[in-house]
């Protein structure tokens, strides 16, 4: 009983301990759900969570000027495989960012669930406020996102395949109806230095079938311990 009550308590204390993440990623190109959002980019990240809670920002910044400056704060809760969550996305390519007029903004509101199966993980995304693509007749879109990711390992490397969709029209993602946008298959490896950060390496082949292009980008990232 006392071995037990030891336990409970050391799991008790671990789970009602703040984390926090804090790192950077240099990417060769920013590409995002198949798209080409800019060429080679700083993208830090900034975060804190709790009892499966997490408040989380990420930018990215271009070495090009013509590239878009973007700020994103995200709000999470997952569970076991499940996460459910809220981001805002904010571009330099408009209005300023405490604009937050319905039809004067900058920023793009958009909502995500998922599961995490260990062999599969399924993502929905969808836009629910601000900037959203429009439909055929001029409407809002609700823009949507849906994506399929399965990780395997090989050699020693973390591998990861990726099929993600629009499942209907929108000019957010330049599609007239459903449209596979992302194709992709990518692998990485970190390395612990001294105990104090994480030295990240990854590839990745991108193809999007919709606009028939592909993209092959690397990146390394730093992450504090």
């Amino acid at each position: 009983m006392a071995a037990a009550l030891m336990s409970m308590t050391a799991v008790a204390q671990e789970e009602s301990t703040l984390s926090t993440s804090l790192g950077m990623d240099l990417v060769s190109q920013y590409i995002w759900r198949g798209q080409d959002l800019g060429g080679v980019s700083f993208q830090p990240t900034l975060g804190i969570g709790y009892k499966g809670f997490s408040l989380s920002a990420w930018g990215s910044a271009g070495f090009d000027e013509e590239d878009t400056k973007e700020v994103d704060l995200t709000a999470s809760y997952s569970t076991g495989g499940f996460t459910i969550g809220i981001t805002d996305y904010w571009f330099d390519n408009g209005p300023g960012y405490f604009k937050y007029k319905a039809h004067d903004t900058a920023h793009v509101f958009e909502a995500n669930v998922g599961y995490d199966f260990g062999v599969v993980a399924l993502n929905w995304y969808t836009n629910f406020a601000g900037n959203d693509g429009v439909t055929k007749s001029g409407k809002r879109a609700y823009s949507s996102y849906v994506e399929a990711a399965v990780p395997f390992r090989i050699s020693g490397i973390d591998w990861k395949a990726e099929v993600g969709a629009c499942p209907y029209a929108t000019t957010s993602y330049n599609a007239n109806g459903f449209a596979v946008i992302n194709v992709a298959v990518g692998a990485g490896k970190s390395f612990t230095i001294a105990d104090t950060f994480d030295l990240g390496v990854n590839a990745k082949l991108i193809a999007n079938p919709r606009d028939n292009k592909v993209y092959f980008t690397c990146g390394l990232s730093l992450a504090c311990l």
